[in-house]
């Protein structure tokens, strides 16, 4: 196999893994996840979703990844901007979900208790419906969510990508490589974000309901942020 630069196919693809870990980081992404894991109550189903998340992201730059290695077409950069824009749109429904949820999803009980004769009472945050079950970890949601990232961020990687291997299938291992990559990266990611969410569900509901206040208006400002920016070109 050819490579530019006379790097080694080794090299290429490490460079992938590389780049993928660091592309999970990306603070749309980021937004995206948060906003779905702070729905979770679990540890575990919460590394799910970074993993489901991952998986749908490297199916679309693989599919894109193929028609443009083979059929040698490019992406414009008009459809990048819709592509991005997608992304805006995507974040500011999923942080208004959030908020939505924990607005008319959820109810405020008194409990009453009596300890040596001694009557007391305390105030708990209950939903109505838990969704943060494990179940729902395995939501189709955050493959879709994964894969509208994968289709805006793909412009980007086959800029990356083309001009620097010559190889069509050394190419499209890069991109399986980089998507591994961002599952392992998201997983860790959505794992350290549902540590405090798992830590204060059903012990402090008051924090835990602020840290999931924070990721839907973090997932809803950001996604104003990329549409104003990408659509409007400011």
């Amino acid at each position: 196999m050819e490579l530019t630069s006379e790097m080694s196919a080794f090299a290429v693809l490490t460079a992938g893994f590389v780049i993928g870990l660091r592309h999970a980081l990306d603070a749309d992404h980021l937004a995206a996840v948060s906003a779905i894991v702070s729905d979770r109550k679990s540890i575990f189903s919460s590394s799910i979703v970074g993993g489901l998340w991952g998986v749908g992201h490297t199916i679309s730059l693989l599919i894109v990844g193929a028609v443009v290695i083979v059929h040698k077409v490019s992406i414009s950069e008009t459809v990048e901007t819709y592509l991005e824009t997608a992304v805006g749109v995507m974040l500011v429904i999923l942080g208004l979900n959030v908020l939505r949820k924990l607005l008319f999803a959820e109810k405020v009980h008194t409990h009453e208790h009596a300890h040596n004769g001694h009557a007391h009472s305390h105030i708990h945050i209950h939903a109505e419906a838990d969704s943060r079950s494990l179940h729902h970890a395995f939501s189709p949601r955050s493959i879709v969510v994964g894969m509208v990232h994968g289709l805006a961020g793909s412009a980007g990687l086959m800029l990356l990508v083309l001009p620097t291997i010559s190889s069509p299938v050394l190419a499209l291992l890069f991109i399986l490589i980089f998507g591994i990559g961002s599952i392992g990266g998201m997983i860790v990611m959505s794992f350290l974000m549902g540590l405090p969410l798992h830590f204060t569900a059903g012990r402090f509901d008051l924090v835990n309901r602020g840290l999931r206040v924070a990721a839907g208006v973090f997932s809803f400002v950001w996604g104003i942020f990329l549409i104003h920016g990408k659509l409007l070109g400011a």
